[in-house]
């Protein structure tokens, strides 16, 4: 019995988006470059750019001890033709020191991906993480932890704590990835629409 191709078609989908999470945090960098095309983009609270510049600085992360890990749940796939969005929900969970404590932040949201199926397979054109909301936790519970609202303000409620821990160890944040609701995620749903329908991908990522 011949499977139907757009079962075969969320079934390659489904393995891309798991073997992405598992590749990645496992710092098996060589499977985890076969996930994106060549033209693949990533954007990220700390990161925007080529999937090849996002391995590069993952990887080097990851050899420092940077720990950024992701689980994931279910996922939703908007299949045409050769082309797909994929909405996966996941967490990240970032470790780190903040102001003298060690903590754990953990983000929740959703993977939005844009996908195409090229020369028979799928692939990664962008991914673009949607963070709904977050909180953050000393390892130790008795620790006395007092975080600068001031910072910790100038980031959207969605990530504002996984963005706080981000700029303590050094990284630049961007201010307006896309959460729960408002103009950043319609904007981002608008151009998924306009990608199932055959638009080039432009180039900004989020409004």
């Amino acid at each position: 019995m011949t499977m139907p191709q757009d079962l075969v078609d969320r079934l390659a989908i489904r393995d891309l988006v798991e073997n992405w999470a598992v590749w990645r945090d496992a710092g098996d960098w060589t499977r985890f470059r076969t996930c994106w095309h060549d033209d693949g983009v990533m954007q990220a609270t700390w990161f925007q750019g080529t999937a090849d510049e996002f391995i590069r600085v993952s990887r080097e992360g990851f050899e420092k001890g940077v720990s950024i890990l992701h689980f994931l749940g279910g996922t939703s796939i908007d299949l045409s033709g050769d082309r797909a969005i994929a909405q996966t929900k996941m967490t990240i969970s970032q470790r780190g020191d903040v102001d003298g404590v060690l903590c754990d932040v953990v983000c929740t949201g959703r993977f939005y991906d844009f996908l195409e199926k090229r020369d028979g397979k799928w692939g990664v054109v962008l991914r673009q993480p949607i963070y709904e909301k977050d909180r953050l936790d000393p390892l130790d519970p008795a620790a006395q932890l007092r975080l600068d609202k001031e910072l910790l303000g100038r980031f959207p409620a969605g990530y504002c704590h996984l963005a706080y821990i981000q700029t303590r160890i050094g990284y630049v944040v961007k201010k307006d990835m896309p959460g729960l609701v408002g103009p950043e995620v319609e904007a981002l749903y608008a151009r998924g629409a306009e990608w199932l329908s055959g638009a080039a991908l432009s180039a900004k990522a989020s409004a």
